[in-house]
């Protein structure tokens, strides 16, 4: 492996463990700065095994909103996985995009902070899927500079997202301080 690829190699390493911190903070903190602001989702536990039920339905009808959501943001789960191991079989690529979706709807239970939804399953590992066909189609594109490109595509992404995320909390700081 020349130096170059290596160092893509880490650059995606880097960059999916960013991306599954910020998911964690998501989909376990609900997107909360303090344990205290937690207390508000604490105390909800509830399984669905039914698929496209249960806590997707608002008035009796599908809330694709949240099945969108849950797509898109396992998607670069699937893209930086595909990066890393690009030569993993696509069952094998699968496995931990479902795994640590199978994780965080597991712990969402056993911490008692949000519902456990067979159809947040699926949105994320088809989520992962798409990632991966995103990055399949890259790399017909764009060839061996495919993982070169989506790491500065995937670098602004994570700095936008940490420029807001300075927003917000210097927002909450600032609210919180005045209210």
């Amino acid at each position: 492996m020349d130096k170059s690829k290596i160092i893509q190699n880490k650059i995606t390493a880097g960059l999916l463990v960013l991306y599954l911190v910020l998911l964690t903070w998501i989909i376990l903190f609900k997107m909360q700065f303090s344990f205290q602001d937690l207390r508000d989702f604490t105390d909800f536990r509830e399984i669905n095994l039914i698929p496209f039920a249960g806590s997707v339905m608002v008035n009796h009808q599908i809330d694709f909103n949240e099945i969108i959501l849950n797509v898109i943001a396992f998607i670069p789960f699937g893209i930086y996985l595909k990066m890393l191991k690009p030569n993993w079989s696509f069952l094998k690529q699968i496995l931990p995009i479902a795994g640590v979706s199978l994780l965080y709807e597991t712990l969402q239970f056993i911490l008692a902070i949000g519902g456990s939804d067979i159809t947040d399953l699926i949105g994320n590992t088809l989520g992962g899927v798409i990632g991966i066909g995103v990055f399949i189609v890259f790399r017909k594109l764009f060839n061996r500079r495919a993982n070169k490109i989506l790491n500065v595509i995937a670098s602004i992404g994570t700095i936008c997202i940490f420029a807001l995320m300075l927003l917000l909390v210097s927002g909450v700081i600032r609210y919180g301080s005045y209210g």
